[in-house]
């Protein structure tokens, strides 16, 4: 048993990793360069260990957040482009040129202030400028009446000195969801997202090295947007695919173990708010999991959990550091027998659906006291 492996672990497998890099990288047209994203902490994976994979696989981009992420990635050692999907404030701009970190433009006047600073400092940025093409979060608003002063903000953006704009992009809001409704507004997020860019060529002279909007919806739902760059995210981790048309493998397991085994009689109230109260005489194990480490207490009395033998019942409301799984009907579980909370046994989006979540926040809600143990199989 490793160190680590003592009482609730995160396994992540680098092979599965890299197997999911080279399906989506085949499904891809002939030129098509791969971003991965690597924000919040890889989803959870480690940032560091998956850009490793990345970086040796032959990945062309890392997409992160924020600047803490961009410098973890750096200051680990990772040489690779990569792009701050969000906001720095502009005061960082040397950071950002000296560590060869490309921007996200967002808007004219982000635009000013980073172009005045990196002029200021005798540098160039490299950019890339966001679209808001129905996302309705960030990006230079280009919709309906906005159409005409969009394109004439984003021209205007790119010939400010300091600046080097390499790249534009917008984020599609429901690629991923099936639905006629949400095909027709994507197909019309890609459709205006083109129109910009060409109106942006044809008024300004402005030509953009690499056009990226397939997130990982699109990667798998609408593989004709996928341009010069796709941006996989949750697909790179083997989730977002339900049909499985890329052959896609989960990348981590959440593993905990059975602390103590309790033996109840009828009638006994279980955890925090009596939520739960036993109907047998009852074998209880008690897990050292909780919410502190990332088991949503949305799902308390709601999901199973993998043990020997079988899934055993969650039971009672789930506490900060421990929750109680039903294990009367699986003799074969004992002190010290793991428990899979999510993995290829106990599906992610099983845990997720009780938890009324999505599988991204779990993988992301896997808190710094859980230790990620990487495998090689």
């Amino acid at each position: 048993m490793s160190e680590l492996e003592k009482r609730t672990w995160a396994e992540v497998n680098l092979d599965n990793i890299r197997h999911n890099y080279r399906a989506i990288r085949n499904s891809l047209p002939a030129g098509c360069r791969f971003l991965g994203v690597v924000k919040a902490n890889a989803y959870g994976h480690g940032a560091l260990e998956v850009a490793k994979v990345l970086e040796e696989c032959g990945a062309d981009y890392l997409a992160v957040s924020c600047l803490d992420e961009a410098m973890e990635l750096r200051d680990g050692g990772i040489s690779m482009p990569v792009l701050i999907l969000g906001h720095t404030p502009c005061e960082y701009t040397r950071m950002l040129v000296e560590n060869d970190i490309t921007q996200t433009i967002t808007c004219l006047a982000k635009a000013v202030e980073f172009s005045e600073e990196a002029a200021r400092l005798g540098k160039e940025l490299k950019v890339h400028i966001a679209l808001d093409t129905g996302m309705s979060r960030l990006g230079v608003l280009c919709m309906d009446d906005r159409f005409d002063g969009g394109v004439e903000n984003i021209i205007r953006a790119c010939k400010m000195p300091g600046l080097k704009p390499e790249g534009v992009f917008t984020h599609f809001a429901v690629s991923d969801t099936e639905g006629a409704d949400n095909e027709r507004y994507t197909r019309e997020q890609f459709r205006l997202f083109c129109e910009v860019i060409d109106e942006v060529r044809a008024k300004g002279g402005v030509d953009f090295q690499i056009r990226h909007c397939a997130n990982s919806g699109a990667v798998v739902n609408y593989p004709e947007m996928c341009l010069d760059m796709v941006r996989p995210g949750l697909l790179l981790y083997g989730y977002g695919d339900p049909e499985n048309r890329l052959g896609l493998k989960p990348c981590l397991r959440f593993v905990s173990k059975v602390t103590t085994i309790k033996h109840y009689a009828p009638g006994t109230d279980v955890s925090y708010g009596r939520r739960y109260t036993t109907d047998r005489v009852t074998r209880m194990g008690v897990l050292g999991v909780g919410y502190a480490d990332g088991l949503p207490r949305l799902a308390s009395n709601q999901c199973s959990f993998a043990v020997a033998g079988g899934l055993a019942p969650q039971r009672g409301t789930i506490c900060m550091d421990m929750c109680m799984i039903d294990l009367t009907d699986l003799p074969a579980a004992a002190v010290g027998s793991e428990v899979e909370i999510f993995g290829p046994v106990n599906p992610i989006e099983t845990v997720a659906s009780a938890a009324k979540t999505i599988p991204y926040e779990l993988l992301c809600a896997l808190s710094k006291r859980v230790p990620r143990v990487y495998k090689k199989f």
